[in-house]
């Protein structure tokens, strides 16, 4: 025979495992419906580089929205630490155009300064192809010599299929809040100094001992040469002669 339930106990239980249900399922939703919107950046891979070497940066562009393809980006190099080797991986659909700031060369002397050489990397625009939306895409750029040290902060422009354009350039400064739009940034690892070895002292005895083998050597010899040469007799006067021969 069942024991009575209280009155209300089992819609009340019911209703409980629902409201958690629901609770969880919201929370759920909410996390994967931002979470999007948290990691959508423009960034740059890889994020840190060794100054003096080449590199290959990628750049990569997510597209973050639903009603909106992006058809262009452009992305601009620092003008405080000029590029001069900048090379853009072909894209299959895209369109590269390379930008240069051409700089004027020193004038020799007697001449006019009216040439100019070839000029540093300002920017790459690439336009043509479309990144649907919920995708990304990378722009992948060999940089022949990373310069200096501190970092590179380049500024990418995303322009969506409606003509809207999202500029991500805002500065990223270590300790503070990421910024709605940071700007892709690298950051460069100085030059290391080179040290040159230390002269190894653990040869030394057999240094010190070879040497004096050598000297006991060349000793050895000279003594050698000296007790080999021959024994002239010492040369006999005139006067010595004549007593030789009174006495016999």
């Amino acid at each position: 025979m069942r024991a009575p339930h209280a009155p209300g106990t089992a819609g009340r239980g019911l209703s409980w495992s629902r409201r958690l249900a629901v609770v969880v399922c919201t929370g759920a939703a909410a996390m994967f419906t931002g979470l999007p919107f948290a990691v959508a950046h423009v960034s740059v891979t890889p994020d840190t580089a060794q100054a003096g070497d080449p590199a290959v940066l990628s750049f990569r562009v997510p597209n973050e929205r639903d009603d909106a393809t992006t058809v262009r980006v452009e992305v601009t190099f620092p003008a405080d630490q000029p590029l001069e080797s900048v090379v853009p991986r072909a894209l299959p659909g895209w369109k590269i155009d390379v930008r240069k700031q051409m700089t004027a060369q020193p004038a020799e002397p007697g001449h006019d300064n009216d040439e100019m050489d070839g000029g540093t990397v300002s920017s790459i625009v690439w336009e043509g192809g479309a990144i649907p939306s919920g995708t990304f895409e990378e722009f992948p750029v060999r940089i022949g010599k990373i310069p200096g040290s501190g970092t590179l902060a380049f500024v990418a422009l995303q322009t969506y299929s409606d003509g809207q354009t999202v500029r991500w350039a805002d500065p990223v400064r270590p300790g503070q809040p990421e910024p709605e739009h940071p700007a892709p940034t690298v950051t460069v690892a100085p030059l290391a100094a080179v040290t040159p070895p230390a002269e190894s002292t653990s040869d030394t005895p057999a240094r010190v001992l070879a040497g004096a083998g050598l000297a006991a050597g060349l000793g050895a010899a000279a003594v050698a040469l000296v007790r080999r040469r021959p024994v002239r007799p010492a040369p006999v006067s005139e006067v010595d002669q004549k007593r030789e021969t009174t006495r016999l």
